[in-house]
């Protein structure tokens, strides 16, 4: 373990445009006497590979690598992983704690962000910004017909998760008149929201924006059942993980008509995209970018570098890292 005395450590990342020469960053951990080993997260990566990855390293700033017990075993000296974001359904809690590594999140860094983001989806698709975008680069000019988009004012829009993204986007949503109904065992009433059943919901709703982790009760959540109930005109937005919707069954719904338009900036194997859902007019799609700004990447990665150096026993947090799961 590395200390202030000099004994060295090894700290992998992988998240991407990681700073290895700023201040909170990379010099931070190489003037607290860590190396730093740079292996960017670009593509899909399997646990054996990562596994090669960690084997040397003591600490690890990350994406969203495939963490499970088989990595673990390959890496015996690993004593904290420190992920930029709050998603942990890449790695295996309990295998984690079984070989004493803290797991540790970035909360906070860029729930306002998400929203905006999930806002600009749902204008996007309701209003068919991409879908006119199209149309004007062949040389068309349908202002009306067959692409005339829809309206947001006045719609019922459904929430489902509702913690502090999925309040942020409702903040946003409240200025453009519509009804909120929130689907979250866990939320409290309060005055401009209604309190529904997630069936109920889906049945009402003109769009259903998904703001929830994906854990072993939420996984495929909305899955061809839950598409079913929900309105022909309706339009799915999710910003929250992929693997929460069966896309699948979402395709399907798209392709018969019996869902209006989707909006995904996350999706169950990453990347690529499904194939069928490039070839749709009728889905917006962005590359799981919805928690990405200028200010907030920098601000979760050097979150992230302090769970990091206090879970290694330097700094005022020494021993007790700020933002643990596990």
């Amino acid at each position: 373990m590395p200390s202030r005395e000099g004994r060295r450590g090894r700290v992998l990342v992988t998240w991407m445009r990681y700073d290895a020469d700023g201040a909170a960053t990379g010099r931070r951990l190489t003037e607290a006497g860590l190396e730093v080993a740079l292996a960017p997260k670009t593509g899909a990566r399997s646990p054996r590979e990562l596994a090669a990855l960690a084997a040397a390293a003591d600490a690890a700033i990350v994406s969203t690598d495939p963490f499970d017990a088989t990595v673990f075993a390959a890496a015996p000296r690993l004593r904290v992983i420190a992920r930029v974001g709050v998603g942990t359904d890449s790695i295996d809690l309990d295998a984690a704690t079984a070989a004493g590594v803290a797991v540790t999140i970035t909360p906070g860094a860029n729930h306002e962000t998400v929203a905006d983001h999930a806002l600009a989806l749902v204008l996007a698709a309701v209003r068919r910004v991409l879908e006119h975008d199209a149309s004007v680069r062949r040389g068309e000019w349908n202002r009306a017909g067959a692409l005339t988009p829809w309206d947001v004012h006045g719609a019922t829009v459904g929430l489902v998760g509702y913690g502090a993204i999925g309040r942020a986007v409702g903040r946003r949503l409240a200025g453009f008149g519509v009804r909120l109904l929130v689907a979250d065992p866990a939320a409290d009433p309060e005055p401009g929201i209604e309190l529904a059943g997630l069936d109920e919901l889906l049945a009402r709703s003109d769009v259903v924006s998904l703001h929830l982790p994906l854990a072993r009760g939420t996984e495929h959540l909305i899955g061809a059942d839950q598409l079913a109930r929900m309105q022909p005109h309706a339009i799915l937005v999710n910003t929250s993980r992929g693997g929460v919707v069966d896309e699948g069954a979402l395709v399907a719904a798209l392709r018969g008509g019996r869902l209006r338009a989707a909006a995904l900036d996350v999706f169950e194997v990453e990347p690529p995209a499904h194939p069928r859902l490039l070839a749709l007019p009728n889905v917006v799609l962005t590359p799981h970018v919805a928690s990405g700004s200028q200010a907030t990447r920098r601000a979760m990665v050097a979150l992230a570098v302090d769970n990091l150096v206090a879970a290694l026993g330097f700094g005022p947090d020494a021993g007790r890292p700020p933002n643990a799961v596990d």
